[in-house]
């Protein structure tokens, strides 16, 4: 069924915080603490399609205990951020690639499409609404989670036949406060983060669910983040609990674990291959053994090791520990091909450089 041309309605939250309030939590975020007054909400049913499109305030969903998504998880979801620009306007980097990934994950998990006009509508419906949540300042957003789920009251094995579609915003500052350090990994040599033919390419809640675990064994060893293998020989670097992997090698080429159908295609991922070659980098997309890994930072062929997400947007990667050894190759500093890529991709989202990409699209 075609979805009808997006419109959506706006009702004012009457509850809404006072601009000291809000100045308040804008003057100190940190990230997904605090949320805006509104929220996004549209439903769809297989006779009726996508429809009543609105901005609502902000509040908790009533979900009866046979909710289909709280038994069977078929649900998905996004993030992106918004960013002020110096003249007052707010942007969004690559909405549309977001918009689209939403579409892939929701065919895996037999939810129905979104459509792209529905999507970006969306995110613009909310943010004019909520503008002065934007922060602005030095690498601060307002960060987007759209989300769909099962709503039908139901329990059975099969695609629920109502579904409901959600975007909330959540002001962040800095990832990093007092700049940018790397973070220390611990290798999972137990637990898997998805299986092939699983759902590792969609953005779903399970996958996040089954790094928790391994998550908290990294926690216990002193690591921040874990890194996964791949789930049939235990040998390939996939990627870390939500972010994506990149080795920088002695030559100055870079190197990223291709895909594989069981690591997420990020958006960050994406552009940060384009920038690499932008400054001169050959990439390379190819498997990377965890030897390699250990081997290359131990000889000094791979040189930098980073990270990337929508969250901390590039991340430098120090210690890697497993059970019996570990190697670091950070030295406690972010790497100078780190802090390039990352600078350049920081400007460009923030209005300070040249979009030559046309990444950028004004939502406000």
């Amino acid at each position: 069924m075609t979805a009808p041309t997006f419109t959506a309605t706006l009702t004012q939250n009457p509850a809404a915080r006072s601009e000291t309030e809000r100045a308040a939590i804008l003057a100190d975020p940190g990230f997904g603490n605090h949320f805006t007054d509104h929220m996004f909400l549209a439903e769809w049913t297989p006779d009726d399609g996508w429809q009543d499109a609105r901005v609502v305030p902000y509040g908790p969903l009533q979900l009866d205990p046979a909710t289909a998504v709280l038994h069977y998880a078929q649900e998905i979801f996004e993030g992106l951020k918004a960013y002020a620009h110096a003249d007052g306007s707010i942007w969004g980097f690559r909405p549309e690639a977001n918009g689209r990934r939403l579409a892939r994950s929701a065919h895996r998990l037999a939810l129905p499409e979104l459509p792209l006009e529905w999507f970006l509508g969306s995110i613009r419906s909310l943010v004019e609404a909520d503008r002065a949540w934007v922060p602005s300042g030095e690498e601060r957003s307002l960060y987007l989670r759209p989300f769909m789920f099962a709503s039908e009251v139901f329990l059975g094995v099969r695609p629920s036949q109502h579904v409901t579609y959600s975007v909330i915003a959540s002001p962040a500052g800095a990832y990093f406060k007092g700049g940018v350090k790397p973070v220390d990994i611990w290798l999972s040599e137990t637990y898997s983060r998805a299986g092939s033919g699983g759902t590792g390419a969609a953005k779903c809640g399970g996958n996040y669910a089954a790094s928790l675990l391994p998550q908290q064994e990294a926690y216990e060893h002193g690591c921040e983040q874990v890194a996964f293998l791949d789930s049939v020989e235990h040998t390939w670097v996939e990627e870390l609990g939500g972010m994506n992997l990149y080795f920088v090698q002695s030559d100055g080429s870079i190197v990223t674990p291709e895909l594989s159908g069981s690591i997420l295609e990020g958006i960050t991922r994406d552009s940060i291959l384009t920038l690499a070659r932008d400054l001169g980098h050959e990439v390379v997309e190819r498997k990377v053994s965890i030897d390699e890994w250990r081997g290359g930072v131990a000889d000094g062929s791979i040189t930098e090791v980073f990270a990337c997400g929508t969250a901390a947007v590039v991340t430098p990667v120090g210690r890697l520990a497993w059970d019996g050894g570990e190697v670091d190759a950070s030295h406690g500093e972010i790497g100078p091909v780190t802090a390039a890529i990352r600078a350049v991709l920081v400007d460009i989202q923030c209005g300070r450089a040249e979009d030559r990409h046309g990444w950028m699209t004004r939502l406000v």
